[in-house]
């Protein structure tokens, strides 16, 4: 149809491409790996990707089923997964890997004052 508007994309990754990325999936999995390739869905494509273990045996004895998103049942070990394509609907969050880094939360000294 003439007159329709090409589909453009919400993000633009382009300059994060062949660049290690970090990305948080809907359901609490997190993987690093390099950005190949994305679409206007947020289909993104990772090459030498690892994925970060979680401690399922603790999640579950503190009781924390309802909220798979905690971070503290997070492990330093990995699994390599290689290349995969990852689904943008499970898409949460996606920042570059490089020049980040973690930071003390300023509310926990807050919250503990009062």
């Amino acid at each position: 149809m003439p007159g329709k508007p090409k589909k453009e994309a919400i993000l633009n990754l382009e300059k994060h491409t062949d660049r290690p990325v970090h990305v948080k999936f809907s359901g609490g999995r997190e993987v690093t790996g390099i950005l190949k390739g994305f679409d206007t869905a947020l289909n993104l494509v990772l090459d030498e990707t690892r994925e970060y273990l979680r401690d399922l045996d603790d999640h579950y004895k503190r009781r924390l089923v309802e909220d798979p998103d905690d971070p503290s049942s997070l492990v330093e070990e990995t699994r390599y997964l290689g290349i995969v394509v990852c689904r943008g609907t499970a898409v949460m969050c996606i920042m570059p890997y490089e020049g980040t880094e973690e930071i003390a939360n300023p509310f926990l000294a807050q919250a503990e004052i009062a």
